[in-house]
Parts: C-alpha cells; sequence; structure tokens
C-alpha cells in the first residue's frame, strides 16, 4: 500500500515512520510513504501557500493552486489509479476502526495536512474526495490525524503484525474494546492473575476474554453495544448486567 502526504512541515513525520510496526512494514515492503511538501507546488518566487480570507476576519487560509498542483502533478505519475484523495479536518467525518478497514482496501492513498484556519473551499469541492477528523477537537494542523490514519491503517494490511489474527483482537476491531490481558509474573504485589488464564482451558478462556470484553464495553462505551453484533446469550449476558445495576 502507498500513502502520499501533503503538508506545509513534512519534517514532523521523520521520526514516527522511522519507528516500531511503521518501520518495519516500510523495510518489508508492505507499505510506501511519500512525503510531500506542499510549499514546493507554490508559483511564486516567496512559495507563499496561504492568504488571508475573503470577507475578513482573523487567521489565514491555505491557497487551492499549491494543492491542486501538488495533486495533479503526484497522481499524473500514475495515470491508472484515482485514489482517495482525503483532507484531515475537523469538519470531517470521525475516524474509526470502521473507516480504517474502509482505507485498508485501497492499494493507495493521498492525505492532505490543513492548517491555520483550513483550506480554500474550492479544495473540498472539486478535488478532495473524502474529509476525515481524528476526534472532536481542535489541532494545530492535519499532521498529527495523517499518523494515526497510517498507523491504523497499516496495521490491519496482511503480513504486517506477527499474528495474523491481531488485528481482529483488537479494541474496536469487532465492535466491542479488548478484554484485560496479563502476562509473567502469575502475581504482583498481591494482585494475581485470573486463575482461569493459567488453566490451559483454552474454551474457558475464550469464554472468560469475551465476557470480559463485553463487561469493559458496558462500563467505559455502552454507545458501543448499540451497534456491536451481539449473540443472544452475550445481550443476556449485558441485559443481567444491567439488572443487576453494575
Amino acid at each position: 500500500m502507498h500513502f502520499d502526504i501533503l503538508t506545509l512541515f513534512p519534517d514532523m513525520f521523520v521520526t514516527p515512520f522511522e519507528e516500531s510496526i511503521l518501520k518495519r512494514a516500510s523495510s518489508q515492503g508492505f507499505v510506501s510513504i511519500d512525503i510531500h511538501n506542499i510549499r514546493d507546488y507554490a508559483s511564486d518566487k516567496h512559495h507563499v501557500t496561504d492568504d488571508t480570507p475573503y470577507g475578513g476576519g482573523g487567521g489565514m487560509v491555505m491557497k487551492p493552486e499549491p494543492i491542486f498542483r501538488a495533486v495533479e502533478a503526484i497522481l499524473e505519475e500514475d495515470s491508472s489509479e484515482s485514489p482517495p484523495i482525503i483532507l484531515l479536518s475537523p469538519q470531517g467525518r470521525v475516524f474509526t476502526q470502521k473507516v480504517a478497514w474502509e482505507l485498508a482496501s485501497n492499494p493507495r492513498l493521498v492525505l492532505i495536512c490543513g492548517r491555520y484556519e483550513g483550506v480554500d473551499e474550492r479544495v473540498r469541492e472539486s478535488l478532495v474526495t473524502d474529509e476525515i477528523s481524528i476526534g472532536d477537537y481542535v489541532l494545530t494542523g492535519g499532521e498529527i490525524p495523517a499518523m494515526v490514519i497510517v498507523d491504523a491503517v497499516t496495521r490491519l494490511i496482511p503480513g504486517v503484525l506477527g499474528d495474523p489474527a491481531a488485528a481482529a483482537k483488537d479494541s474496536h476491531a469487532d465492535g466491542l474494546l479488548e478484554y484485560p490481558q496479563y502476562t509473567r509474573p502469575a502475581e504482583f504485589r498481591g494482585h494475581a492473575t485470573p486463575e482461569v488464564l493459567l488453566s490451559g482451558n483454552h474454551a474457558a478462556v475464550e469464554l472468560w476474554r469475551r465476557r470480559k470484553a463485553l463487561r469493559r464495553t458496558y462500563e467505559r462505551r455502552p454507545d458501543l453495544l448499540r451497534l456491536a453484533d451481539l449473540t443472544e446469550e452475550e445481550q443476556a449476558f449485558i441485559d443481567s448486567l444491567r439488572a443487576r445495576g453494575e
């Protein structure tokens, strides 16, 4: 999979993409990432990429010309592809694990990092195909959201994680939060690992994990249960928690 990231601050991406899973995924050829400096596509000698908004008001707005030129130049290299062109913006649809799976089905993504008061509206109207926000809050720019998307999507590419089923066990992968995890030592400062995890009974372990995931989701993110695909037995378990007032 290939990511093209358009930004005014390319140096922000150097370290995050040279560590851990992202570095390994890149070195093994599962992903490739190109960082494009939007300033390189400005036509004036000072490489101006922003200007004051028409109608007045504070702040600056990213100009449309450099962004259009950058995307067109990047995609011109391979005219056979029509990848999603995504603007990272607080006004976009909220990024979720479901959206990550959706994006992971594409061989290529173009991510545009917004800045300042935003981008000229004509970028939204005539260039981008999607807008994504990583949450209901405002960041300085779209660079960190772009990193989040690259990280979340890369984990879903087959072969990137050591355990092929690991991504399916993560929180939100099936609509629930993940169950509690334990490792050695079996007892630490008076706190013991649940006996079922030491029993070797795989069926009992799976049942314990599923119920812990259901309970944790019920306690921390009950809104997720409205969309989760639960069996009758699992729904009965949630109903019992409600009935007991837990």
